[in-house]
């Protein structure tokens, strides 16, 4: 059985447990730790089928599921690309919100960080989805390509709306919410084939049973969902607070503070958030066997059964 999936289905972990598990995995050193020490972590994983992360008392094997899970695609057994790996989203996305969110008066100054935030994200989440069904690299392509032009472009329309807007709060409000919305339509969007054809679902032993598009569905639902929860509160928080800065005695001394003080918050706030929302789910998920199709029931007499999700 592929090590992460072995990891996640043997450890029953709560929200509490898998949020401290993510602050380990999302640590920066995990983007530049060579693929031979990859492949060594690895090797000592699969010899030792019964390490598990709480064995404390050997660096060796924390340090190697550490390596795993952060580096290692679930499905594919494949590395993740170093820019993709869930380490590397705050240092990726946290200035591009920042940027998305500051008041401007041209559209242009706009039109750069749009588009390179849902390009980020749009990749993100194509290669951290789940891998197990069939498809084909000019599909990623084209589907890809489309869901970046279309967020891209719904993620300007509020500032189109703020030109003719005089209310201050709707102002504020609006780039938050069509944020918020567009980044779950996003992975939605780009993880649409899940659904329809499908994804393995397997027993406690590491065993596929079938093809699931209820599992499917239930995984791009919660990834999207905490989509909404990372983006939304990522956004929201550093608004409120400048709005109060700015009406402190500091801020009129030195009204470039903004700025400081809002990217400083954005990213303060957001690397709170991504494991948060990491967490919210486990990333490999438990299913009813009564929930899924029948042809899944008739494979197996187990009562629960597992899905990867997804990050």
């Amino acid at each position: 059985m592929e090590p992460n999936v072995r990891f996640w289905i043997a450890e029953r972990q709560s929200f509490i447990q898998r949020f401290l598990q993510w602050t380990e995995l999302l640590d920066p050193t995990n983007l530049v730790v060579s693929v031979e020490k990859i492949e060594k972590s690895r090797q000592l994983l699969l010899t030792n089928e019964d390490a598990s992360i709480r064995d404390l008392e050997d660096p060796r094997i924390k340090e190697a599921w550490k390596r795993s899970l952060s580096t290692v695609h679930p499905d594919s057994s494949k590395l993740i690309p170093v820019p993709f790996r869930p380490a590397a989203l705050l240092p990726f996305t946290a200035p591009m919100i920042f940027f998305s969110m500051l008041s401007v008066k041209s559209l242009k100054s706009l039109i750069l960080p749009q588009i390179s935030f849902y390009t980020y994200t749009t990749a993100f989440n194509i290669v951290n989805g789940n891998a197990s069904y069939n498809r084909h690299l000019y599909e990623s392509l084209l589907l890809g390509t489309g869901v970046i032009a279309s967020s891209s472009f719904f993620g300007l329309f509020p500032r189109l709306l703020q030109l003719r807007l005089n209310n201050a709060l709707l102002k504020r409000a609006l780039p938050i919410i069509f944020l918020t919305h567009i980044s779950a339509v996003n992975v939605v969007a780009v993880r649409s084939l899940e659904p329809i054809r499908g994804i393995e679902v397997m027993d406690k032993e590491g065993h596929v049973m079938g093809y699931s598009r209820k599992a499917g569905t239930k995984a791009v639902r919660d990834t999207a969902s905490s989509r909404v929860v990372l983006y939304g509160t990522s956004a929201f928080i550093p608004e409120v607070f400048s709005h109060y800065f700015v009406r402190t005695q500091f801020f009129r001394q030195h009204p470039w503070s903004l700025w400081t003080f809002k990217l400083a918050c954005t990213v303060l706030v957001m690397g709170l958030m991504v494991p948060v929302s990491f967490s919210i789910f486990p990333q490999i998920e438990r299913i009813q066997c009564s929930e899924l199709e029948k042809e899944i029931q008739s494979a197996t007499e187990d009562t629960e059964l597992f899905y990867h999700r997804g990050v």
